[in-house]
């Protein structure tokens, strides 16, 4: 029913930016919380930041708080993260989600995208 599909990952140097998209299809789009997910090699799968169906809230994880901006755009069925001030332990595949709620599980998400590889260099 929604189809994600992320861009915008690439290699960046520490205390960069990148700015991924997360680009949907499918009717139904603007009903669903989207959130962002990460994982690295050797590391669980980690929440990373949520948006509700409005884009009224927004919720993330300790770790990216003041550095991470999540959004969207329900006329362009795409939701962004913003990733400013960038550390090497930012270095993960990430993937975007959709679920009915806002949640931080990522067992709560019902779509996902085939996820983008950020990599921060020192």
């Amino acid at each position: 029913q929604v189809q994600l599909v992320e861009s915008g990952g690439g290699l960046v140097q520490a205390g960069g930016s990148l700015r991924l998209s997360c680009a949907a299809s499918g009717r139904t789009f603007s009903s669903y919380a989207m959130g962002w997910f990460r994982q690295a090699p050797g590391k669980e799968r980690e929440f990373v930041a949520v948006i509700n169906w409005s884009g009224g809230y927004t919720y993330y994880a300790d770790s990216v708080k003041g550095r991470f901006t999540i959004a969207r755009d329900n006329a362009k069925r795409t939701v962004y993260l913003q990733m400013n001030s960038l550390k090497p332990e930012d270095t993960a595949i990430y993937a975007c989600a959709a679920a009915d709620g806002v949640g931080t599980s990522w067992s709560l998400y019902r779509y996902w995208g085939q996820g983008t590889q950020v990599t921060v260099s020192s």
